[in-house]
């Protein structure tokens, strides 16, 4: 198949990166893709862990690698939605207002700690991620290109936090955990530490593609009408799901086609496969989900609603020969 961006070479600028964080990051490589498809897709990622399991390292060092000025917002109890966004201030020598950026004017921007903030300061993100800019006394300021937001959040079991708000969470394209590494892992987390004289590993840029062609590559990739068709199947029943008491919206059903494309790209294929949408599913689909209270009170886990999913709907056999046409 051919396409008119090079996917191939786009795959490898994706492999590049994931190696070069994987330098400094001590986690599954199948994390670090999710992160980078959700970048791909134009999105923003939620990393949920308790802390020290790299969240910050791991969206510090994606910048890096990338080539992209990083900003980090650490999210508290008394932040106010003006230290996010940015506020106008005199200037005693113009004797006019000037505008100060925030924070959130980044091309990467690690929200720490989000739902540590009330949801006040939450909401202060909805215009920045869905729409790339802010609207502050009236004046719209428009975010940099490229604009992606990594949150992370504590479990919400943690004294100190409030719940993401369901508008909030479908923000997110995708949301993963980078986990506990397993010993082999976390010696070598004390090996390298013991091989340096610095706490946190450097990471430089490893690609020498413009961001917004590693962007546009996904728009190139093409998806079966089958595969189309069990993306929808797939988002259509978590909505028949008896647990479940809200399922995904037409949103989720595109940001999992979008998703499934740039996974496609990141993994060096120029179309999707049924393969590559059941990997992402899960990462698409189950913070998206509003469980019923059984559920909730029988401690039904919501990835485990999409795997039974995944279990329950036909799987779509494709097989691709020449160039497909739309």
């Amino acid at each position: 198949m051919s396409t008119d961006t090079d996917v191939d070479a786009v795959a490898d600028h994706c492999g590049t990166v994931l190696d070069t964080v994987s330098g400094a990051v001590i986690t599954e490589r199948e994390t670090l893709e999710t992160v980078l498809s959700g970048f791909l897709a134009r999105g923003h990622v939620l990393l949920e862990d308790v802390p020290g399991t790299g969240k910050t390292l791991t969206a510090r060092s994606l910048a890096n690698a990338l080539g992209l000025e990083f900003s980090r917002i650490q999210f508290t109890p008394d932040l106010l939605p003006a230290d996010v966004t940015g506020t106008y201030v005199f200037n005693e020598k113009t004797q006019e207002f000037e505008f100060r950026e925030g924070p959130i004017f980044g091309n990467v921007v690690l929200a720490d700690e989000i739902n540590r903030a009330s949801p006040k300061t939450q909401a202060a993100l909805l215009e920045a991620m869905a729409e790339g800019q802010v609207t502050i006394d009236g004046e719209t300021h428009a975010l940099p290109d490229p604009f992606f937001v990594i949150a992370t959040q504590n479990p919400i079991e943690q004294d100190g936090t409030f719940p993401l708000p369901e508008a909030q969470v479908d923000r997110f394209v995708v949301k993963t955990s980078l986990g506990y590494p397993d010993e082999d892992g976390e010696l070598e987390i004390i090996d390298r530490r013991a091989a340096r004289t610095d706490r946190t590993p450097s990471v430089t840029e490893a690609v020498s593609m413009a961001p917004a062609e590693l962007r546009q590559a996904p728009e190139s990739v093409h998806v079966e009408k089958e595969v189309r068709k069990y993306v929808v199947r797939l988002a259509r029943a978590t909505r028949e799901d008896s647990r479940v008491e809200t399922g995904v919206s037409p949103r989720a059903t595109q940001r999992l086609f979008e998703a499934a494309r740039a996974l496609a790209v990141v993994r060096g294929r120029d179309y999707v496969t049924p393969d590559h949408v059941a990997r992402i599913a899960p990462e698409v689909l189950s913070h998206r989900l509003v469980l019923t209270p059984d559920a909730r009170v029988d401690d039904v886990e919501k990835r485990a609603v999409v795997a039974d999913l995944l279990d329950d709907v036909e799987v779509p056999t494709v097989t691709y020969t020449e160039q497909p046409s739309e």
